[in-house]
């Protein structure tokens, strides 16, 4: 994982480690870690596809009103993906696609936007 060094992240707890999947993948994260934060921590900055074309969404400011990055939970829709804590086994899902995030089968739509 790729952190700034202590004194930031002071509610992250560093000596409790969390798993959870996305888009069932494992991650880990630590104690007090968002979602998000987790997520970049290990490198996955795309967290959804936009509604009309499919194209690529993520992490943007971190402030918890980014509409980038809503994630799906077992749960709950449409969870903020920067407020939202991550607990053990927890599984998180993207929104809006067609299959997975990587190959989203509806991403071909955003080569025909220009005509639409």
């Amino acid at each position: 994982m790729n952190r700034l060094p202590a004194p930031f992240g002071s509610r992250i707890d560093r000596s409790r480690r969390i798993r959870f999947s996305f888009e069932g993948k494992p991650f880990e994260g630590y104690e007090g870690d968002s979602i998000a934060s987790a997520l970049a921590a290990s490198g996955q900055w795309v967290l959804s596809r936009s509604f009309k074309y499919h194209r690529p969404r993520g992490i943007l400011s971190m402030t918890g009103a980014d509409a980038n990055a809503l994630v799906q939970l077992p749960s709950e829709p449409n969870a903020a993906a920067e407020r939202t804590p991550i607990s053990e086994g927890l599984r998180v899902s993207a929104q809006n696609v067609n299959g997975s995030l990587e190959r989203d089968r509806d991403a071909v739509m955003d080569r025909f936007g220009r005509f639409l």
